[in-house]
């Protein structure tokens, strides 16, 4: 949000309050909800570097769906959430937000770092880790994002994108509709989109102009 967002736009009701777990426990939920009264103002890096429009696509692994945590089911503001734990095509569409420089350096569900210019993703069911193909309908573009956070809960938002994935889909403006599809094992396989395993990209281009 060209205007710094709030991590889905405004505090607890968008979602935010849930919004950098610690690890996949979701340990700390209570102080986070304790600090809801104030709005957590996110926004872009103080300096965008160059290009980050260009930022590769992720690129699809084979990696193994964890089990236990963070894939178990949780419950966040009297609603729960069941979490995949099988390879399943998975596809949806509502709206996109994004985060940035206030969850920067900050663990994800999935005990990463978050990393506000990488391709990554929050997705509140999807396995963690895994992969999906996101695309915003309004002017076509397609990223492929990895899957490492749990979020967003604010109604009808159906997945939190990285600054760079979204500044990818031209979606920095504001909360905008998107369709998401998981990228299966199968899809990487047909698909030859799989790395090599040393960090290369594959054979078939991934990046989106």
């Amino acid at each position: 949000m060209a205007a710094a967002p709030l991590r889905a736009a405004s505090a607890c009701g968008a979602g935010s309050c849930a919004g950098r777990r610690r690890g996949g426990s979701f340990a700390g939920v209570a102080l986070l909800l304790a600090g809801c009264a104030s709005p957590l103002v996110d926004g872009p890096p103080e300096n965008p570097p160059a290009g980050i429009e260009r930022t590769p696509d992720a690129v699809p692994r084979l990696e193994p769906i964890r089990t236990g945590s963070p894939n178990k089911p949780y419950s966040i503001a009297g609603r729960t959430y069941v979490p995949l734990t099988g390879d399943v095509a998975f596809s949806e569409s509502g709206l996109a937000s994004w985060y940035g420089r206030k969850f920067h350096g900050r663990p994800t569900s999935s005990g990463e770092p978050y990393d506000m210019f990488a391709m990554t993703a929050a997705h509140k069911t999807l396995p963690i880790p895994s992969y999906a193909r996101v695309r915003n309908p309004a002017n076509g573009r397609e990223v492929i994002v990895r899957i490492n956070d749990r979020g967003p809960f604010a109604e009808g938002r159906v997945i939190d994108l990285s600054y760079a994935a979204a500044a990818r889909l031209g979606l920095l403006a504001g909360v905008a509709p998107v369709t998401v599809r998981r990228i299966t094992f199968g899809d990487m396989r047909a698909a030859e989109l799989l790395g090599d395993g040393a960090g290369r990209p594959p054979t078939s281009a991934l990046a989106h102009p």
